[in-house]
């Protein structure tokens, strides 16, 4: 009898799973997960995401034997070779619980599509197309990060452990001329002039430097595929698929077979093939904004496409994201970026979110004047809309805390900004961003420190620190999506508060917190009697007369409703 009972109660809780699984596919937003442990995880929202950034080549070395590829063997300058990063070693720390720990929801990395096989020097050495920016081939990856396969099991994995995978694109241009990687067409690109920077033409139908072959995005004149690309695809076997593709892509869509639009249609596959979640654009405002709408539909009728055939690995219906790299945007320009004779909104074509560049700077000023600007900001002129907080970049050479010798105040201002977040490989373990040697951009792009985060006890006190922000951060949508409230002025502490559908989400931070015996004002957003948990000392309190009493040597406590 027993036996039959625990059978049947069995059957109920795999139909229950199956229902559950049916349901997220078709609800309207985000929707609440069911951890494996039995805790409700918060929905994820894309304004609240904490990314990690890192370059694929430099991060995790997964697989020593795709090192060295494709005769890519001559000499290099500092920090401008391959280094062995590769697709692999990013799901294995994946696997490890690395970015779980952190607190990671979303991962993107840089470029992966196939590089150009030759080197060239920019001014600043010796250089082979290892940070991914330098596109031969879209419709292959590079040897040296790895195959579609490992992409795939790269994007399942995250996926298994709720972390979404933003992929970097380069749609504005080819890799250089080199030897070994012909110039493409002149119906392609142009190979002049040199972008001066001055206004909208002088930015957009230009080369943003010499020898980086511009895509003709603009034009909509059908042209023939490059004669070398036709040739390595026939060499690799693939030649009679890729076409056929090209033919239902064009019928379909009925766009003209104009440069762009192969791209996008390259581009697009890995979101229809793998799920990819989102793409950050690269060099977004040195190509005319129509493209992006036009990436923007293709990429969603891809993702939807991919959900419709893979219903039982849906993370939830947050549509597709974009968010866009318009060099020198910052937050306090609202919608429109300004080329000096022409403002374009990007926000309203295709892009959900922009990279702010604004952070690095502010996060000279003190917490309150941060974080109500951003605030106000998020729910006035980007109402809807939202931006990628960075305080570290691997091509912004005046970064935040070079020297990192503030690694604690800049976890507090990226982690605690309203606004996405982003964090730069290595800013959670203070990698050094001043290599002896390297030249221009290539100092920020050293390789992962794991060593140092297993032998010195003080990058290990850094991430623990880092982790527990990011953790918070990712359990709170609040945090990044929430309005801000400052509660008291001495000792700081603000509250947030976020309302998406019946989900409802409160917090309250503590900053600049007096060691030992410390009360924190809540009055008037918890109520006396609530029963809250300080998730940084990991300690109970009760409200009392409208404050909340610890006693711990923290600078910081991170409230949140106590779970029943």
């Amino acid at each position: 009898m027993k036996k039959e009972v625990f059978l049947a109660a069995l059957l109920l809780f795999f139909i229950s799973c199956k229902e559950n699984k049916n349901k997220v596919a078709k609800e309207a937003g985000p929707t609440t997960e069911l951890l494996q442990k039995g805790e409700l995880k918060s929905p994820f929202f894309w304004n609240a995401a904490n990314i990690y950034f890192l370059l694929t080549d430099r991060f995790n070395n997964g697989d020593t034997l795709n090192d060295i590829n494709l005769n890519r063997t001559k000499e290099t300058a500092v920090l401008r070779g391959f280094m062995g990063g590769d697709i692999q070693g990013i799901t294995q720390k994946i696997n490890d619980g690395y970015f779980t720990d952190l607190g990671i929801n979303a991962i993107w990395f840089s470029p992966i599509v196939e590089q150009i096989h030759g080197n060239v020097d920019e001014g600043t050495g010796s250089t082979y197309g290892y940070h991914g920016y330098w596109a031969k081939d879209w419709t292959a990856l590079d040897p040296n990060f790895g195959t579609k396969k490992e992409l795939e099991i790269l994007v399942k994995t995250a996926h298994k452990n709720g972390i979404r995978i933003l992929m970097d694109i380069v749609l504005n241009h080819t890799g250089p001329v080199t030897d070994m990687d012909p110039v493409w067409p002149k119906e392609w690109v142009r190979t002049e002039p040199v972008c001066e920077f001055t206004d909208y033409e002088s930015t957009t139908t230009c080369t943003l430097v010499k020898n980086l072959p511009d895509i003709i995005t603009e034009s909509d004149t059908a042209v023939e595929l490059p004669d070398a690309l036709l040739a390595k695809w026939k060499e690799e076997g693939r030649l009679s698929n890729e076409l056929d593709e090209l033919q239902v892509f064009f019928d379909r869509t009925k766009h003209p077979r104009a440069p762009r639009f192969y791209i996008i249609k390259w581009l697009t596959d890995y979101v229809n093939d793998l799920g990819i979640d989102g793409f950050r654009v690269d060099t977004a405002k040195h190509v005319d904004e129509k493209t992006w709408q036009e990436l923007y539909s293709e990429a969603s009728y891809a993702f939807n496409t991919w959900k419709r055939k893979h219903p039982e690995e849906v993370l939830d219906n947050n549509p597709f994201f974009m968010v866009g790299e318009v060099y020198g945007y910052g937050i306090s320009s609202g919608r429109e970026y300004d080329f000096g004779d022409k403002k374009v909104d990007y926000f309203g074509n295709g892009f959900h979110s922009l990279i702010n560049f604004e952070l690095k700077d502010d996060a000279n000023k003190d917490y309150e004047a941060i974080f109500s600007k951003y605030s106000d900001l998020l729910f006035t002129e980007l109402e809807g809309k939202s931006v990628v907080n960075y305080l570290a970049s691997h091509d912004d050479n005046n970064p935040f805390d070079k020297e990192r010798k503030n690694p604690y105040h800049a976890a507090n201002v990226l982690l605690l900004t309203p606004g996405a977040s982003q964090i730069y490989y290595g800013d959670e373990s203070i990698r050094s961003l001043t290599i002896e040697g390297a030249q221009g951009d290539a100092t920020l792009r050293s390789f992962m420190n794991w060593r140092e985060l297993d032998s010195i006890p003080l990058n290990k006190k850094i991430l623990g620190y880092w982790q527990k922000l990011g953790k918070f951060r990712n359990d709170h949508p609040a945090i990044g999506a929430g309005r801000h409230q400052r509660l008291s002025k001495s000792p700081y502490v603000f509250g947030r508060t976020f309302i998406n559908g019946e989900f409802k989400d409160k917090v309250v931070v503590g900053l600049k917190l007096p060691k030992g015996k410390k009360s924190l004002w809540v009055k008037g957003f918890f109520g006396d009697g609530t029963k809250l948990h300080d998730a940084f000392s990991k300690t109970m309190v009760t409200v009392e007369n409208g404050k909340v009493f610890l006693d711990n040597d923290f600078e910081i406590a991170l409230l949140e409703l106590a779970k029943n």
